[in-house]
């Protein structure tokens, strides 16, 4: 594996990202921006629907507006991520920070499951004017404390690179 992780970081492009000048810091600009996107994206929504805010938005009517703003900012976030961890993934592939943030993302993505294809199945009966179930205020509060994680890790992880 970790031949593997090294041919990546040789690869042109990842040369490029990690000895120009601005390669690596403007992925990270972006990154950051679309991470705060994301998060913000998912904060509404997680919000909503643990009963904390937005009372007077339907849960429906929220996903609708702000689920393709997530998708998208998601999108540019894994690109950036990616090409960032390229530049020096051998060194990524042992930070504890990183993989906390990645073993994160991805229990972030079994609650999203978990959430739309058995709570949401029945959002008619709560989407409107009456508390969400406790599935879903429970999914809702998660998302919201591992996106959090997330975060936070993500900040981390530049503390946890070692030469």
């Amino acid at each position: 594996m970790t031949a593997l992780l090294h041919w990546v970081e040789t690869t042109p492009l990842a040369i490029f990202i990690s000895q120009s000048t601005y390669g690596f810091s403007a992925l990270d600009m972006v990154h950051v921006a679309a991470i705060s996107v994301v998060f913000g994206m998912i904060a509404i929504l997680d919000l909503r629907l643990s009963g904390v805010a937005f009372p007077e938005f339907s849960i429906t009517d929220l996903s609708r507006q702000v689920l393709p703003w997530t998708w998208s900012a998601f999108a540019v976030a894994a690109i950036t991520g990616m090409l960032m961890f390229m530049g020096q993934a051998v060194k990524y592939s042992a930070n504890f920070a990183f993989l906390v943030k990645i073993a994160l993302m991805a229990l972030a993505g079994l609650n999203m499951l978990v959430f739309h294809f058995i709570t949401f199945r029945g959002v008619a009966k709560w989407d409107h004017g009456v508390a969400a179930p406790l599935s879903a205020r429970l999914a809702g509060a998660l998302s919201l404390a591992i996106w959090i994680a997330v975060a936070a890790y993500g900040r981390f992880t530049a503390y946890y690179m070692f030469p």
